[in-house]
């Protein structure tokens, strides 16, 4: 039998395989974790103090260059928050199309992360390079995939990487109904992929027996598996936006350059796929929760090495929503809501492909930007995560230094941590 070393150090300089730049440290001393940083040195970034005194028709454009994975995340929250503050009605097709765009993000995004990133620690690859030699067939639909979800986000944003045909108040302009049903054959077969793709990872690969009682973030909705709007969850609580800074509590740690938001009672929290499957399963299509049940998927799910079938599940949500959409598509006229400036704080939320993002903005009575905040989903799930990393290391405290390390690289990637984007952590004052 063996025996617990007195002392461990597990130390990683720079995480592999994850967007931005984080390292990570855990301490154990007689098989107890007594220090677990997961430390994000990426530099600050100012987004927010770069708003200051902008004028309200920019910040969407601005925030959107905070990712390049998923600018129509920024976009769209920031577009809420200031539409909410200036107190101006949207029609619903111009949700439709917001959501239609999402759908391109999700589907982008979630297969970046699933391919690139995910799978190959998954299936003992280093990247997806060296997995396509084994499993080229599997290699070509994430491929095709994310081509779809790229080509979809031109066809209504004017450019794969940060959009610029989304405006406050709607759309410079509306994509003609025959360039959108030129997209359904790709669609479809994207789909179809998902649909393979989802059976290959969930019969494929041995996800470790691992759950752990989550407080679950995310947006609900009555109708629709929720993207672009909805209403905050957090835990059994429910509340609107305006409500957020007072159902959440912001951390610094010394070791970070991001933020950390957590529940009141200081526990924390998990945003993203995970979050939105445990609080929204029964708005799934029914195929889709017979794949899952196929693949023996549960529900509720508290595995967060299984994330990666959910996100997989949300690939093909949004091939099928946006197949739905574009069928019903029509380019109703005007293309966006004209406005004045209103001196009023707004808020904006949308569940961007790693979790919920909240934005706040307070106008003057010129429209000039006061203030600004914005919570990146990675800001919730950077002390889950560092939770996962205490418990798996003090219940496999056996194991070797090699292996804990590989197991806890892949539970930081379970998150898809956008490390980019959660650098907000200093406020500037001028003179």
């Amino acid at each position: 039998m063996k025996t617990t070393e007195p002392q461990k150090i597990l130390s990683v300089s720079a995480l592999a395989r994850v967007e931005g730049e984080g390292g990570l440290f855990i301490k154990m001393d007689n098989g107890k974790v007594t220090s677990c940083e997961l430390k994000i040195f990426e530099a600050p970034r100012f987004f927010e103090s770069l708003l200051i005194g902008r004028n309200f028709h920019e910040p969407p454009d601005i925030t959107s260059r905070i990712c390049g994975i998923c600018p129509v995340a920024y976009l769209i929250s920031s577009i809420a928050a200031i539409e909410d503050a200036c107190q101006v009605q949207i029609p619903e097709y111009i949700w439709n199309l917001r959501r239609l765009l999402y759908c391109g993000e999700w589907i982008e995004s979630h297969s970046l992360h699933v391919f690139f990133l995910h799978a190959p620690g998954f299936l003992g690859y280093p990247s997806l390079m060296e997995m396509a030699k084994d499993f080229p067939k599997e290699a070509a639909w994430a491929l095709q995939m994310k081509k779809a979800g790229n080509t979809l986000i031109q066809k209504i944003g004017g450019r794969e990487i940060h959009p610029v045909n989304v405006r406050i108040g709607g759309f410079y302009s509306f994509p003609k109904k025959l360039e959108l049903r030129s997209l359904l054959d790709i669609l479809k077969r994207g789909l179809d992929y998902s649909l393979l793709a989802l059976q290959w990872i969930g019969l494929k690969c041995n996800f470790p027996d691992f759950k752990r009682n989550y407080i679950y973030v995310g947006l609900k909705h009555p109708k629709q598996y929720p993207i672009e709007r909805g209403i905050i969850c957090c835990g059994d609580s429910q509340f609107d936006a305006k409500e957020f800074e007072k159902n959440f509590i912001e951390e610094q740690t010394t070791y970070s350059n991001a933020l950390r938001w957590k529940a009141t009672d200081s526990r924390s929290c998990l945003a993203g796929p995970l979050a939105r499957y445990h609080l929204n399963y029964s708005l799934l299509p029914t195929f889709l929760q017979e794949k899952l049940k196929e693949i023996g998927l549960e529900y509720p799910c508290h595995n967060p090495f299984q994330s990666i079938l959910v996100r997989l599940a949300e690939i093909a949500y949004a091939f099928y929503e946006a197949i739905r959409l574009i069928e019903d598509y029509e380019p109703f006229s005007p293309s966006f809501i004209p406005f004045d400036p209103n001196p009023q704080t707004g808020y904006g939320i949308s569940e961007a492909p790693r979790g919920l993002l909240y934005h706040k903005y307070e106008l003057d009575d010129k429209g000039s930007i006061r203030k600004a905040k914005i919570v990146p989903p990675t800001c919730f799930n950077l002390a889950s995560a560092e939770d996962d990393l205490k418990t798996w290391i003090e219940t496999h405290s056996e194991d070797s230094i090699e292996r804990m390390t590989l197991d806890c690289e892949q539970i930081v990637r379970n998150y898809d941590p956008c490390i980019s984007c959660a650098t907000h952590f200093l406020k500037l004052h001028f003179w």
